[in-house]
């Protein structure tokens, strides 16, 4: 991890600042193992998946209609029906002059034929004979042996997250296990006199931890093993032990609170002193303060304490460093959408922020409105959000009709 000698000391840094920091040394985590294909849904591919055969394993029809000769239809003849072809179940003999096969999609092209003919393409057909038209070419509708993946190359490459598709796609090479890298290993905890657990009468001043369930959410959805730590008190003893404890046990160690200035914001003193940092603060709202350093082996995110806070800093920058460590490759892009923003919102210029909200299709094109109240303690403004908006830096106040980034939850989070 490359880590300025002045960057803990400068202002917050840029988002594209934090996220190369972030990605500068990730390498995906050591170990791997066999797994069964129902098993390996939403793993990692460590090895290429190599196609035992080629997909399809034979010429085959891609229309339901005739398997012809092409040199037979210079003038639209009347071809013999000498049998028909199923999927499953090839015609065995060859197709010679004047003859032709009655053929179903997916069926072996039988030998002789180069063509198929669409049924709805042709001039008249019987059980006995069929009128081709005149024009066919040598190849049309056949889909090729081959086609799709060729024996021997890699039909997925390591890298690789195995979603639905991916698990069809294995399994139509008729492969049962697979190569995974193994779970990637999280330790989580929140901080906090403040924080308490579910279940526990609340103190004056405190609240209930909220973060804890929204990032084993998170985590349990990208597939990681997660360790959860609880509650620490803000008690310097209590968390370097809890931080060494965590570091010993996982790859990573994820904590909510403890990262702004105040009094009792032990974590920025105490990971100085045990580990190494690269930043504490981003210039984004919400989010602002969020550490990332290292503890030993160990990565170290140190998210801010409220709950909006937590998730946009997690989506932002934690998610494609746990993909990266899990050893996705590449990360899974971002797209931004253009909406029309049908409400005010105020800003300053100065931070990139991200704006819970809610778009929709409408006649004229997209359409996107904030959810309401925006404070970084309001979770239900993500509950109601399906986006975010993402105003940047230089941005100053968005003026009802005004074009906007939007980013959609689907697919982020």
């Amino acid at each position: 991890m490359t880590t300025p000698a002045d960057t803990t000391a400068r202002a917050a840094l840029d988002v594209e600042q934090a996220y190369a920091l972030i990605h500068d040394g990730l390498k995906p985590v050591h170990g791997w193992e066999q797994v069964a294909i129902r098993g390996a849904l939403g793993r990692v591919l460590s090895q290429d998946v190599i196609a035992p055969h080629n997909v399809p394993a034979h010429d085959n029809s891609a229309m339901d209609g005739y398997a012809i000769r092409t040199d037979d239809c210079t003038s639209g003849a009347t071809l013999n029906i000498v049998g028909t072809a199923f999927a499953g179940n090839a015609f065995s003999g060859i197709v010679g002059p004047g003859q032709a096969v009655r053929i179903m999609t997916g069926a072996m092209v039988p030998r002789g034929a180069d063509c198929i003919v669409p049924q709805e393409e042709v001039i008249q057909a019987d059980k006995q004979t069929v009128q081709i038209p005149v024009g066919r070419k040598a190849g049309q509708n056949i889909r090729r042996a081959g086609e799709d993946l060729a024996q021997g190359e890699p039909a997925l490459c390591a890298g690789k997250r195995i979603g639905p598709a991916e698990l069809g796609l294995i399994a139509s090479l008729g492969i049962a296990e697979v190569t995974v890298y193994r779970r990637l290993r999280v330790a989580f905890f929140s901080t906090g006199d403040e924080v308490a657990s579910i279940g526990k009468p609340l103190a004056p001043g405190q609240i209930y931890d909220s973060n804890r369930y929204t990032l084993y959410g998170a985590l349990t959805r990208l597939g990681c093993e997660v360790l959860d730590m609880g509650v620490i008190p803000d008690r310097p003893d209590m968390l370097e032990a809890a931080f060494r404890d965590a570091a010993a046990a996982a790859d990573v160690i994820l904590t909510s609170g403890g990262v702004s200035v105040g009094e009792a914001d032990f974590i920025k003193e105490m990971v100085n002193r045990l580990g190494q940092v690269a930043f504490w603060k981003i210039n984004i709202k919400p989010g602002r303060p969020m550490a990332f350093g290292k503890l030993d082996k160990t990565w170290l995110f140190g998210l801010p304490g409220n709950p909006v806070a937590v998730m946009v800093t997690f989506y932002q920058f934690v998610q494609d460093a746990l993909l990266a460590l899990m050893g996705v490759s590449p990360l899974p892009a971002r797209p931004l959408l253009a909406a029309r923003c049908t409400a005010t919102i105020r800003k300053r210029p100065g931070r990139r922020e991200f704006v819970r909200a809610i778009v929709q299709a409408e006649p004229a094109g997209w359409a996107v409105a904030p959810t309401g109240a925006q404070g970084s303690g309001v979770l239900r403004s993500m509950s109601d959000a399906n986006c975010f908006i993402v105003l940047p830096e230089a941005q100053a106040d968005v003026a009802e009709g005004d074009a906007v980034a939007v980013q959609l939850f689907d697919g982020l989070i």
